[in-house]
């Protein structure tokens, strides 16, 4: 069973930036589409970032540009670059993992962000 690690959440002032990374036990790691999601409080689960196994992310406008997912094949990580963060991006942070090779979808256990002054 792959096992999906995820690190880098905490506490953050408005207008602050950080970085999410999640870590893969993924064999090939390239089978994988990576994305971030998130969940706040009362909320459902929605979509933040995905990129396939290429590399290449989509190009929503969700975040309005704030948000950058990048990943390493070679290191079997995945990244969530956060900028200029806001209150409202409070919320557990979960790194998904599908892949159709394997028939699988797979979460980690969350990272909780905090944007608060």
């Amino acid at each position: 069973q792959v096992q999906l690690v995820e690190s880098g959440g905490g506490l953050v002032q408005p207008g602050g930036s950080l970085t999410l990374a999640c870590s893969s036990s993924a064999d090939v790691f390239e089978r994988w589409v990576m994305a971030w999601y998130r969940q706040a409080p009362g909320k459902p689960r929605e979509l933040v970032r995905r990129v396939t196994a290429s590399g290449t992310p989509d190009y929503t406008d969700f975040m309005e540009g704030r948000f950058t997912i990048s990943r390493d094949n070679a290191k079997k990580m995945v990244y969530l670059q956060m900028n200029n963060l806001k209150p409202e991006d409070t919320a557990v942070y979960y790194c998904n993992a599908d892949s159709r090779y394997y028939r699988q979808s797979l979460w980690g256990q969350g990272t909780q962000v905090t944007v608060s002054s």
